[in-house]
């Protein structure tokens, strides 16, 4: 397949600008994305067009990720319905910094052919003055079309309205096309579909000013099946950075996904091909309670991810989970394993603990009352192992590693108590 083909397979062709296939069928072409520094890691969200730059690459273009050191201190109003808190230059750079790290687990910047590029925009916008940037940019859009994109007129309808410095994002990032057209060659630009206005700015603006076609392509907004966005959890955000995401959360993340979502994420994250993909999906039809489709889907994106060790140590620490083998694992793995659970710490007391008192204490239950029903109903487990006397006593000395204590209220929800010694 070419691009457009395999893009378009995988359900990633929202909208592109006419003419683009036969384009991409013919031509070899260098195509940027835009990351916008907002935090210091990428999330699963951004894997979308993460994916589709290492894609263009496979397919013989050369990539382009540009991480938004400039256009970061503005702010993209796309999508938002307030104004954005604008960040200290340290901040920007400190986050271009950690997403230049994690485009290069996807990218070859040393193929021989076709090598990735890795720019940042502060690099001409933090020296483009405000003369220039009325004269050479300014001069080509009209304030009617700036005031009819979906995202200003939203935020006009708005109560606070929008500011001049988020109203003239889409001219920077006009501008980055341009000066990337201008350095490399670039000729097309892609995005999320809620980028098409500023792509469209972009195109226009190197044919007024150079007189040259340029592309885009958008890609479809993601949701999961239930209409939810994605990416998101109880815990928050799945970051790709390992500190605040850990990879035994990255991969349960991808294996609990819902049955309708599993083949769609299998085409949108992986590298996988259309007969593999068929056969996943046909083993979920046959067997659905074995996921076979979700167990590919968390060990292929953890590993592009974090790499091949990190899903045979998930891979480990859910089995050992399943069998409540809690007792065989390192405090350390079990703290990452549940850095995101309710928690909290508890005074080293000599006489040690009820069970109903553990679960007060952790919020397990909201009282006594409420807990020795709940342990004699069969629901509480402690490090792994079934309680069924609510009377029974434990000390520190029967925490894990003396430091902890991880209690399961039924089949899924998990309380971690640190035991602190004075």
């Amino acid at each position: 397949m070419d691009l457009h083909d395999e893009l378009a397979w995988r359900g990633l062709v929202y909208d592109t600008t006419e003419g683009l296939r036969e384009v991409i069928a013919r031509d070899r072409l260098t195509a940027y994305i835009g990351f916008d520094p907002t935090a210091a890691s990428l999330h699963v969200g951004s894997l979308l067009p993460v994916m589709a730059l290492a894609r263009l690459q496979r397919c013989g273009h050369t990539p382009i990720g540009l991480v938004g050191g400039g256009t970061g201190l503005i702010g993209d109003p796309s999508g938002k319905s307030a104004e954005r808190t604008l960040m200290t230059v340290e901040q920007v750079d400190a986050n271009v910094a950690g997403i230049r790290e994690q485009l290069s687990r996807f990218l070859d910047f040393d193929a021989v052919a076709n090598p990735a590029q890795l720019v940042n925009n502060a690099d001409w916008l933090t020296r483009l003055s405000a003369m220039e940037f009325l004269r050479d940019v300014g001069k080509y859009f009209t304030v009617n079309a700036m005031l009819a994109k979906e995202s200003v007129k939203r935020r006009m309808e708005g109560e606070d309205g929008i500011s001049y410095t988020e109203f003239s994002y889409s001219l920077l990032q006009a501008y980055d096309f341009l000066v990337l057209h201008d350095r490399f060659g670039c000729t097309m630009q892609l995005g999320g579909s809620d980028q098409w206005g500023n792509i469209v700015a972009g195109i226009d603006l190197i044919r007024r000013v150079r007189g040259a076609k340029a592309h885009g392509l958008v890609m479809p907004l993601l949701t999961t099946a239930s209409g939810a966005k994605f990416g998101k959890t109880e815990g928050g955000a799945v970051w790709l950075d390992a500190t605040l995401t850990s990879p035994y959360e990255f991969y349960q993340f991808w294996f609990n996904a819902d049955d309708r979502d599993a083949v769609r994420y299998l085409k949108f994250f992986t590298f996988l091909d259309a007969p593999a993909i068929a056969a996943l999906g046909a083993a979920n039809a046959s067997e659905p309670e074995k996921r076979h489709a979700q167990r590919e889907l968390a060990r292929e994106v953890t590993r592009l991810v974090h790499g091949a060790g990190a899903v045979q140590e998930a891979e480990s620490a859910a089995e050992k989970l399943f069998r409540g083998d809690l007792s065989a694992m390192p405090v350390a793995d079990l703290l990452q394993i549940f850095a995101n659970v309710p928690s909290c710490d508890l005074p080293s007391a000599d006489a040690g603990w009820t069970i109903p008192e553990l679960l007060t204490t952790a919020g397990v239950a909201s009282s006594r009352s409420e807990a020795v029903r709940l342990i004699k109903g069969g629901g509480i487990s402690l490090n792994g192992n079934r309680v069924t006397d609510e009377k029974e006593r434990v000390t520190s000395a029967q925490a894990l590693e003396g430091s902890v204590f991880v209690i399961r209220k039924g089949k899924k929800d998990n309380f971690l108590i640190r035991v602190i010694k004075g």
